[in-house]
């Protein structure tokens, strides 16, 4: 068994790309990989006999985390085998590596469910949809990331309540979508796949229900109004004598109340000047312009939980405030299975993963190696700048299949930034084999997940691990 701590395979190499060559022979090419892993093939999960224990994965994988944070992590993921799922990443990757593949490599999100995609705001103050998670993000085959967006459709939908057709039907959409717009690419300039945005106004527009649309029209007008710094402000500090802080809001937003507090802020300063060397000197001369004056450890997502998450607050002399989120990036799960990432720097592969998948990426991000050692490593961005997350609750099954059409849209885009789409579409052909296999193995590896989520609670309820509800 491949464990979190095993040395693994040696350092994966970034592929080549394949876009000088004509287009007809890198269709063929991409035809060609048929031979090593036919489309139906794609459709294949079957529980290794030797397989390992899930929980035993889970526990390997928090190894490292701060423990106080664990029982959160585990109380989460308790909640449905989709919340279990979303924090089961390392698990999947232990499984897809018993999977068929192409072998074709590319820059892989390594995380890809459906609440790992949203809004954002891009530097021309444009609200961006796109991948949005990239704490996983390493070289892996390309079918890993679309077969775990299509089984976070089956298990959304389980979780809603939905039929199964209709969880099947997203799951199937998604990867429709995918597959659409990876021929499109294949016909597209290089260029203008590379400059490809997807405007989060289209979620609106193309909405299947009015109440989802009105939805989306009011985060976004609530995500650009002028006063959205300010009301983050307001929600996230105070003002404490000359300068301000950040409010205290345990378990999830916490300062140590301890001597750590100022070894933290200590800290803060060398973190952030180590930082500002990965960033253009433009975004240096912005930075500058603000001075940091407090931090806040933050408990953030499902996976994350127990990794070392913050945010630090910046101030300009004009009382405008600027916060920034760290986040500890640690060995991607996909490493053991794939190789090594060619970045030594876990959260340079972070930032690289991201600034390669995304159309659009925060002017911010960068990456820096924490004050506690060298084995420390983190990456910085800006904390919730203009963020419209998806809340699947609220969808119906058209919400649903709809949502599934935009992201596999999105991840096509996404891959095609490192992939030639040639290749892709070369494989993928023109019939619905491929959506009709992965949509397949969907719903063999969501039932998959219920069979883990039990074990998760059969963990908790024999002691074996600790889990706390919030």
């Amino acid at each position: 068994m491949t464990t979190q701590n095993h040395p693994g395979p040696a350092r994966a190499k970034i592929p080549p790309q394949s876009h000088v060559k004509h287009p007809a022979q890198r269709l063929a090419q991409g035809k060609a990989l048929r031979e090593i892993a036919t489309r139906k093939s794609q459709s294949e999960w079957q529980r290794p006999a030797d397989r390992a224990d899930p929980v035993e994965l889970l526990i390997e994988n928090s190894q490292g985390r701060l423990e106080e944070l664990l029982p959160i992590r585990y109380g989460r993921m308790m909640a449905s085998p989709f919340t279990f799922y979303r924090g089961a990443a390392a698990i999947m990757a232990y499984d897809l590596a018993h999977t068929p593949a192409t072998g074709l490599h590319i820059m892989a999100c390594g995380d890809c469910h459906l609440m790992n995609f949203g809004g954002f705001a891009t530097a021309e103050r444009q609200i961006a949809f796109d991948i949005n998670d990239f704490d996983e993000g390493s070289l892996a085959p390309w079918e890993w990331d679309i077969k775990r967006l299509a089984a976070s459709f089956v298990l959304a939908g389980r979780s809603n309540g939905f039929a199964e057709s209709a969880c099947r039907e997203a799951a199937w959409t998604a990867v429709q979508s995918y597959r659409l717009r990876m021929a499109q690419y294949a016909e597209m300039p290089v260029l203008q796949v590379w400059y490809d945005f997807f405007d989060f106004n289209m979620l609106a527009e193309k909405a299947v229900t009015k109440e989802m649309r009105n939805f989306y029209l009011k985060k976004l007008a609530s995500a650009t109004e002028q006063s959205h710094r300010e009301k983050e402000f307001a929600r996230l500090a105070f003002q404490s004598g000359a300068a301000p802080r950040i409010i205290d809001q345990p378990p999830l937003i916490f300062h140590y109340g301890d001597e750590r507090d100022q070894i933290m802020r200590a800290a803060m300063k060398k973190t952030l000047a180590a930082y500002k060397k990965t960033l253009i000197p433009a975004r240096r001369i912005l930075l500058d312009r603000f001075e940091p004056v407090d931090y806040a450890i933050k408990v953030v997502g499902i996976g994350s939980v127990g990794t070392i998450c913050g945010i630090y607050l910046l101030m300009s002399g004009n009382g405008e405030p600027l916060f920034l989120q760290f986040k500890q990036a640690r060995r991607s799960v996909l490493e053991p299975y794939c190789g090594a990432s060619p970045f030594k720097h876990a959260g340079e592969r972070v930032v690289m993963a991201q600034r390669t998948m995304q159309a659009a990426g925060d002017i911010f991000l960068g990456w820096t190696t924490g004050a506690g050692g060298a084995d420390r490593h983190f990456y910085i961005r800006q904390l919730s700048d203009a963020k419209i997350k998806p809340v699947i609750e609220i969808m119906k099954e058209p919400n649903l299949i709809n949502y599934g059409r935009f992201t596999g849209a999105a991840l096509a885009r996404a891959h095609a930034r490192s992939v030639d789409a040639a290749l892709l579409t070369g494989y993928l052909g023109r019939s619905t084999a491929f959506e009709d296999a992965v949509t397949n193995f969907a719903a063999a590896y969501a039932d998959q997940t219920e069979r883990d989520h039990a074990k998760l609670l059969d963990a908790i309820r024999n002691g074996r691990i600790e889990a706390r509800v919030e």
